[in-house]
């Protein structure tokens, strides 16, 4: 990851460098015009030797020769102390432009990854922003508050539904007693061996009209029996509707929780591009402008050193022509010496044949003093020296910025690849979580309808109870005064209407067991009053008893009760009255049959009286 560095920091140091390249600049402008003038000044001054040269004296002061040499050598410290600091300038001004470029580099992969990073979050935030525009449309706000609606009445109906299993437990345990109580009168009846009554034919048909009124309460309380079967079904699959809702309801939390996550960081995102466009812009400014003065400069540069090299060719050839010049004028001055020391050893040495010499070796070279023509000679050779190494390191470096050029485009084409391989990851994540979530919307929607389904035949199974509630002849002001309410039946209070019929119909079955037993036109037999008690017909045979264990996980809520605190169903509530009514057939049976012989025996003597 690049170093991102301050606004403030980029522009100090594109500051000092502009100002650095400004001074250079000015420092080699000035350096040439010193050279261009010391080029005048010499062409000036072989111009006035020349035509001087007869007018000086023969000989040559020594103090003013050591003073010329040692303003030379001055000139000479400082011209060295300046070719070393602009070395070293020069090198400072190559590493900070490496730096400078290898920044700009750095910068502009940043942008450029910056930049991806934010045309992907604005294509998140605009899919998100459809999701939530659909999410929180008008027609899915209704139907949520309508799931909500029918949830809570679920609920309610849930919680009356649960008193009225309370209460049906405890009319189930009254009407046990009451139902022992009546078996133990009606076995005392039986014991004591009651009188006929004189007005037993009216009482059978009674007791004939009774039982059919009976029979068919006992139908309807058949049918009521079945309906609590449907109830408890449909109890079971609102508790499962209960905990899918829930489940559904923290999925769509979640999904409001990322979407909300999503906006807030593109918006993070935006802020940042908007800042990363305007810095951008700015250094696409600098970086035009610095390009611009580095072509000029450079242009400069190689003009100097073309120029150079050309100068240093003429002074080669130049120095070539003065050294065959030197060697021929050397052979005539050995000659001419030869000739002067054989005349001085023979007397007759002159003083025009030295001027003459010192005259050809001042038109040869333009310089008066020989000792400072020989250090300008190698100062030039030293400076042309220098401006050679500087363009091989100029070659070298173009050369290796070329290879990191390179290198750069490899990484810029490596990092497309990369963004597009994320671009599509991110598509594919985002098909799977638009999947997701229509599967979701789906399956809510059909649990609605199951719901709704749920609450019609809760609505029927309300009417046919409050029906049947009325034919049957039940006491409205106990379960008023029980329940507190006189609105009619409501979801939770279906189990107490139907703990009241079946306290009513078990009162009539009763009733119409002891008057069948009363009529001693017919036989008594315990399986035929069992069957009376518990609603059936003497046609039906009894069904084998299968119990299917509940399943596991079925209805793990709390509204989950003992064996001996639940309501007994119709084949267990059957088992226990033919297990009574067998134990009590023993001891009840063989006093019945003397009662019904004793019965016979006097009936057939009023009818032989008559």
């Amino acid at each position: 990851m690049p170093h991102c560095f301050p606004i403030s920091f980029l522009e100090t140091v594109a500051n000092n460098t502009l100002q650095r390249e400004i001074w250079l600049g000015n420092y080699l402008w000035q350096n040439r015009q010193g050279r261009y003038k010391l080029r005048s000044d010499q062409s000036k001054k072989r111009s006035t030797f020349t035509h001087s040269h007869k007018k000086k004296n023969t000989t040559m002061p020594r103090g003013r020769s050591a003073v010329s040499m040692l303003s030379d050598g001055s000139e000479m410290d400082i011209d060295g102390i300046a070719e070393t600091e602009l070395a070293k300038l020069q090198r400072q001004f190559r590493i900070m432009e490496g730096d400078r470029q290898a920044y700009g580099i750095e910068t502009q992969n940043l942008i450029r990854r910056q930049m991806q990073e934010i045309q992907k979050l604005q294509k998140e935030h605009e899919e998100l922003r459809c999701s939530l525009a659909v999410s929180e449309s008008q027609a899915r706000r209704l139907r949520d508050a309508e799931a909500k609606q029918s949830l809570i009445s679920a609920l309610e109906r849930r919680d009356e539904v649960e008193e009225q299993l309370e209460r049906e437990k405890q009319t189930i345990a009254q009407l046990e007693q009451e139902i022992f109580s009546t078996e133990r009168k009606l076995a005392g009846q039986r014991r004591g061996g009651s009188a006929v009554s004189l007005n037993g034919k009216a009482q059978s048909c009674q007791t004939q009209q009774a039982g059919h009124t009976l029979e068919n309460k006992l139908d309807r309380l058949a049918k009521i029996s079945g309906l609590r079967e449907d109830l408890e079904i449909l109890h079971v699959e609102r508790n499962r509707f209960q905990q899918l809702y829930r489940r559904l309801g923290k999925e769509l939390q979640e999904i409001r929780r990322d979407v909300g996550d999503v906006i807030n960081q593109s918006t993070l995102a935006y802020d940042a591009r908007v800042e990363a466009q305007y810095k951008t812009v700015t250094l696409n400014e600098k970086a035009v402008k610095d390009l611009a003065q580095h072509s000029v400069e450079m242009q400069e540069l190689e003009r100097v050193i073309a120029h150079e090299h050309r100068l240093k060719t003429f002074m080669g050839t130049k120095n070539q022509e003065r050294a065959d010049e030197e060697s021929q004028e050397a052979n005539r001055k050995q000659a001419t010496e030869e000739r002067e020391r054989r005349k001085t050893e023979m007397g007759e040495e002159t003083v025009a044949s030295l001027e003459e010499a010192f005259n050809r070796i001042q038109c040869a070279t333009g310089e008066e003093d020989l000792d400072l023509l020989v250090m300008k000679f190698i100062e030039v050779e030293d400076r042309n020296f220098a401006l050679f190494n500087y363009v091989n390191e100029q070659n070298n470096e173009a050369e290796t910025l070329r290879d990191q050029i390179s290198q750069i485009r490899q990484e810029m084409a490596q990092f497309r690849d990369e963004g597009q391989r994320q671009e599509e990851e991110h598509s594919a994540l985002l098909r799977e979580v638009g999947e997701r979530q229509q599967e979701a919307e789906e399956q809510a929607q059909e649990y609605e309808q199951r719901a709704t389904v749920v609450g019609k035949i809760l609505d029927q199974l309300k009417t046919g109870v409050g029906s049947m509630f009325e034919n049957i002849g039940c006491d409205r002001s106990a379960i008023e005064d029980m329940l507190g309410s006189s609105s009619g039946i409501r979801d939770n209070d279906i189990i107490t209407y139907l703990g009241q019929v079946e306290q009513r119909t078990n009162e009539l079955l009763t009733i119409q067991s002891y008057l069948s037993s009363k009529d001693l036109d017919k036989d008594y037999d315990p399986e035929d009053v069992a069957r009376v008690l518990l609603g059936q017909s003497p046609q039906l045979t009894r069904q084998k008893l299968s119990i299917l264990p509940p399943s596991i996980g079925d209805n793990d809520t709390e509204d989950s009760v003992t064996d001996e605190e639940r309501p007994l169903t119709r084949n267990e509530l059957q088992q226990r009255v033919m297990k009574g009514v067998l134990r009590k057939e023993k001891t009840v049976r063989p006093e019945v049959k003397a009662s019904k012989i004793s019965v016979v025996a006097n009936n057939h003597q009023r009818s032989t009286e008559t």
